[in-house]
């Protein structure tokens, strides 16, 4: 069965340009050469840091701006060069659930008229939309009745629950859901979740859930895909790269997710990167993580060929070949490292 969604060598950079002061804008290479799947009724997280590119991924995805390079299909269509016609007529079966639950709701507007809002701009009949609009309250855990509130009238959770059924309005076949989860409290958050597992399991729609958290990404996704400077630097089977992580950046991520037993958390190691997250608008020669990776330093001690750089000595490879990503295992486990097996 052919992928729903398929992106291939994605780019977007910022700045540059031409003219007179084109020279002195440095170009931000937000999102460089990613390339991914999604299955129907599949879910893929995606994780990093603030400023790995995960959002513009996401937006580009969707087309919500332009990408520099590289393409999207969306089920067998190319939608980087649709036409704007044909960019209209797929937007039904492509939508978004945003972080802000109360940012990303207009406050003039009653919670029945947002989730109807997608419906009248694509045609829906009148009679039909308030109809429709209550139904979705109902499917999101919300009473019917809650249709002529505002959004103030609401808890966060509420809010995000409404941004839901407004994204689900049109039965689509993808949503993207960038953060949907982090501005809520950790007892609400698990009840979003839960009620996007319901979701899907009823209606068989595709998520590409975005986040920072693994512990959450976890709990949601069937595939995981872990995203650094504006790089996917692993992708795996959710139990795979949980139990098996192959990259030092996802290694690390890791181990800053808390466990549940503080006996296990007080003596479990950690392994942590060196240094804050770099600039996409300076990316390092080789492995854009390099500079802060552990592995590279217990590689380089054990003897590999190394060169001096910021103070230090570093295996060679890490310093001047940027590593593709290649698969490390037969569970279609990749990992864009050239010592992924390295403890």
């Amino acid at each position: 069965m052919s992928a729903l969604l398929d992106v291939q060598d994605l780019r977007k950079t910022f700045g540059g340009g031409r003219g007179i002061f084109a020279g002195r804008r440095q170009q931000v290479r937000a999102v460089d050469g990613v390339s991914f799947s999604l299955a129907r009724g599949e879910t893929l997280g995606l994780v990093g840091e603030t400023g790995s590119g995960k959002s513009t991924l996401a937006r580009l995805v969707l087309r919500l701006i332009e990408p520099s390079a590289g393409s999207v299909r969306f089920d067998g269509q190319d939608v980087t060069g649709a036409s704007a016609s044909a960019l209209r007529a797929l937007r039904p079966r492509m939508q978004m659930v945003f972080q802000d639950p109360f940012g990303s709701l207009d406050p003039r507007m009653t919670a029945g008229q947002i989730i109807a809002e997608p419906m009248a701009t694509h045609g829906v009949a009148r009679r039909d939309m308030a109809d429709r609009a209550r139904e979705l309250l109902s499917l999101v855990g919300l009473r019917p009745a809650m249709a002529g509130r505002y959004p103030h009238e609401f808890s966060g959770g509420q809010r995000q629950r409404i941004g839901i059924a407004r994204a689900i309005a049109l039965d689509p076949a993808l949503v993207v859901l960038d953060e949907p989860v982090s501005a809520l409290d950790v007892s609400v958050q698990a009840q979003i979740l839960n009620l996007l597992a319901e979701i899907q399991s009823r209606t068989g729609i595709a998520y590409l859930f975005i986040a920072h958290d693994l512990a959450v990404v976890r709990h949601v996704s069937a595939r995981v895909a872990v995203m650094y400077l504006g790089r996917i630097v692993e992708i795996a089977p959710r139990d795979a790269l949980y139990g098996a992580p192959r990259h030092p950046y996802t290694v690390s991520l890791l181990s800053a997710v808390p466990h549940a037993d503080p006996v296990r958390e007080r003596m479990r190691p950690r392994i942590r990167p060196i240094g804050e997250i770099g600039s996409a608008a300076s990316l390092p020669t080789g492995c854009r993580f390099h500079p802060r990776c552990p592995r590279a330093r217990v590689v380089a001690d054990r003897g590999a060929e190394t060169v001096a750089t910021a103070g230090t000595h570093l295996p060679r490879a890490c310093v001047q070949d940027d590593p593709a990503l290649t698969m490390t295992g037969g569970d279609g486990h990749l990992a864009a490292c050239h010592f992924p097996n390295e403890g």
